[in-house]
């Protein structure tokens, strides 16, 4: 049974993975993209619609963002003997990145399955899809970095020129968030257990990744963090954030992430982007 289904597997993607197929996706990909007005549309209706008859609107987000970080700060600060100063700020970067990556993964994993409606309904590119939930992990990450700038205004600890490499971390960092929702979001519109594997695998990932707790706690686990890719997606927005540059390896290695994954990505979107509205 097991190897009948890998043969169909297989099959699939010698059909699938042709020229005709890979245009249409680009070209898919493409004008999606063209269609921003909508995607931006939808991307911040959802926001809206989470805090619906709300006063404070999606700056719960932020409140509770700034609530868990005091929190947090004081209890760990004082157990890992880290001065408030350095560990605050550092603290808060970490969970605004954080808050980044694992939403458009959680996110990304749902975003086909949650546009069933619009998709049988709206004749619109797949891709919009992809782009609407960068754009709602984006206007998050937009309204938590808040609390970041407060605490680092609190404390003096103004990033300096690092902080002009902000902006094409955040870019990279979406490349990366895109292709991981084209691709996760392929496979969890074909099976439907993976938006939770993926959830519980995130969450595993936020505990081995250094946003409680520092690097210089593991002097001698060097290797650890280097094959730790969310470490890498944190470190090249957070260290220019708290006035660091980012290291040479780990632009290296995001590079070489975004890469490899959308090579993945383009050869499931490609094989099976028809099939995603019949999954559904």
């Amino acid at each position: 049974m097991q190897a009948s289904e890998n043969h169909n597997i297989l099959t699939q993607l010698r059909s699938g993975l042709n020229t005709t197929n890979f245009v249409r996706a680009i070209r898919d990909l493409h004008h999606g993209l063209l269609r921003w007005p909508l995607w931006m549309m939808l991307g911040s209706q959802e926001i809206r619609q989470r805090y619906r008859r709300s006063k404070l609107g999606p700056f719960w987000l932020t409140i509770s963002l700034g609530v868990t970080v005091a929190a947090l700060g004081f209890l760990y600060g004082s157990l890992f003997k880290q001065p408030l100063t350095d560990y605050l700020p550092y603290l808060a970067a970490g969970f605004v990145v954080w808050g980044l990556i694992s939403g458009l993964i959680n996110d990304g994993a749902r975003a086909f399955i949650d546009s069933e409606g619009l998709i049988r309904q709206l004749s619109a590119p797949l891709s919009i899809y992809v782009y609407r939930t960068l754009w709602t992990g984006l206007l998050t990450f937009l309204h938590n970095v808040v609390v970041f700038f407060v605490v680092a205004l609190i404390f003096l600890r103004w990033p300096g020129w690092p902080l002009i490499l902000l902006g094409p971390a955040i870019i990279l960092l979406l490349l990366n968030g895109a292709w991981m929702i084209l691709f996760i979001g392929v496979i969890s519109a074909r099976f439907r257990d993976v938006p939770q594997i993926i959830a519980s695998i995130v969450q595993v990932m936020f505990f081995i990744t250094p946003i409680l707790w520092t690097t210089d706690m593991l002097p001698d686990r060097a290797l650890f963090l280097e094959l730790n890719p969310f470490f890498h997606f944190v470190e090249i927005i957070r260290s220019p954030m708290l006035g660091e540059w980012p290291s040479v390896e780990t632009w290296m290695a995001v590079i070489a992430i975004t890469l490899v994954g959308w090579s993945l990505a383009l050869v499931a979107y490609t094989v099976y982007r028809w099939r995603i509205a019949y999954w559904l």
